[in-house]
């Protein structure tokens, strides 16, 4: 375990802001403001939206920011306890119960207590995350497990203690800077949402697209980072099946200057459409109008 103090937070979100920028990630007001709110009360940061608008990208930045490990609960369909909390080494349990047995142990109570000893235990993302101080922990994308995992997590969440039979209750010296995440595949119970601060996470607007852009590749052309997040703007506005998000302009802003363009013209944002778009169908249909959608102008 991890025994130092945690470093000191952000005394404003204006602090956070700026902290957060140096780790590469900005934040707006609203979402510095939510973050630095759920630090302050020490209260889960639940953010939702669109894939690829950057809810991953700022815990990241948090545990940064707070000098303190990121741990990460990846959710998906049939996750449970076991996998999210923390779970036996069996094979090591038998080569242990095979190495007493050739030593002649034949003490029943004794082979038990040590085959349930902490050195048998594997700490899955929840156990680490408590038993790591600081640290900051990572629900992500919730939305995908069921409805008993977001029941078993607001349990956890609450107190942040588990109790593991065979060892004894294991409580968070300094509980986790927690951050999760909802794509909104389906909605979330209310019960989670109201053990956490809350924020929507949109699309950026163009200038703050561009500035992401910019600062996430820092030696691609002004004038391509412009075009691919205008160009992306007007993706977002047509009735596409998955919108891209910040990554995915990011992902086009790079293919583009592998390519050594310096700006966006139809023919290129024909040929590398497969770094933005991920369904046929949006395909199609941008290629349609691949003319409008790379036409000059201010604003998207």
């Amino acid at each position: 375990m991890n025994d130092s103090a945690p470093t000191a937070a952000p005394e404003a979100p204006g602090e956070l802001a700026r902290r957060l920028d140096d780790a590469g990630y900005l934040a707006d007001d609203g979402l510095a403001t939510a973050a630095f709110l759920a630090l302050r009360m020490h209260r889960p940061l639940f953010l939702e939206g669109e894939a690829g608008v950057g809810k991953t990208s700022l815990a990241r930045a948090l545990a940064v920011v707070l000098d303190a490990p990121l741990i990460r609960l990846q959710c998906y369909e049939g996750v449970d306890a076991a996998q999210a909390l923390y779970d036996w080494d069996f094979p090591r349990q038998l080569l242990h119960l095979r190495a007493s047995e050739a030593a002649g142990v034949t003490d029943v109570d004794r082979l038990e207590h040590e085959l349930y000893d902490r050195r048998f235990l594997l700490a899955r993302p929840l156990l680490r995350a408590l038993e790591t101080s600081p640290s900051v922990l990572l629900v992500d994308e919730v939305d995908r497990a069921d409805d008993e995992f977001e029941a078993f997590l607001l349990e956890v969440l609450s107190d942040f203690t588990i109790s593991i039979p065979e060892i004894g209750t294991v409580r968070a010296q300094h509980p986790p800077v927690v951050v999760v995440t909802s794509n909104r595949t389906r909605e979330v119970h209310d019960a989670l949402k109201r053990r956490c601060l809350y924020h929507w996470l949109a699309h950026p607007s163009f200038e703050r697209e561009v500035a992401v852009i910019r600062r996430h590749l820092p030696g691609v052309q002004d004038r391509l980072a412009d075009d691919v997040a205008r160009a992306v703007q007007r993706m977002r506005a047509d009735d596409l099946l998955k919108p891209p998000g910040l990554a995915e302009s990011i992902d086009w802003v790079t293919a583009l200057a592998a390519l050594g363009a310096t700006e966006l013209n139809a023919e290129l944002a024909a040929r590398t459409l497969g770094a933005v778009l991920k369904y046929q169908e949006d395909t199609d249909r941008v290629l349609g109008g691949v003319d409008e959608l790379v036409a000059g102008g201010s604003g998207p």
